[in-house]
């Protein structure tokens, strides 16, 4: 087994007035995520009660970051195989199962993620295989319990 690694974050509700929770729809859902050195996210709920949407909501930034270790782990493994990645972005999209009381888990989140290599010839068959690998590493993707598809965005072919 390997080491165990920690992370600290702090979520403060920053919503609350002198009537608290008085009713489910008298309270904002606004808070912030901390994480000691770095910016505040102003976060809120995914409902549309009280909700604020210019504030990134729980589930957006549980995607992302399904998203962002693909990423991380696509550019790591292509670095070690000396593959110069010149661009990548992805258009992630997850699904929930909306179940009693509005809530219920996700299904399914597709990555979909576009790379651009340094090298005009890289083929279809070594970036599926660069994509595929990443996934098997994503430990963020490897820890949920329902399927992380990848789906990336054909490589151009070269031109002669």
């Amino acid at each position: 087994m390997g080491a165990l690694q920690t992370y600290n974050v702090n979520v403060d509700w920053t919503g609350a007035d002198e009537r608290g929770t008085a009713s489910y729809t008298s309270y904002s859902r606004d808070h912030e995520v901390r994480v000691e050195g770095k910016p505040t996210l102003l976060a809120t709920s995914d409902l549309k009660v009280r909700t604020d949407v210019s504030r990134y909501r729980a589930e957006e930034l549980f995607v992302g970051a399904l998203a962002q270790a693909q990423m991380l782990w696509l550019l790591r493994i292509a670095a070690k195989r000396d593959i110069v990645v010149t661009g990548y972005s992805d258009k992630a999209t997850a699904t929930q199962r909306v179940e009693g009381a509005g809530s219920g888990p996700f299904v399914e989140v597709v990555l979909r993620p576009h790379v651009t290599y340094g090298d005009p010839g890289i083929t279809e068959e070594l970036a599926a295989r660069l994509h595929h690998e990443a996934r098997e590493y994503n430990h963020l993707a490897r820890s949920v319990g329902f399927p992380v598809i990848v789906e990336p965005v054909p490589v151009p072919v070269a031109s002669a």
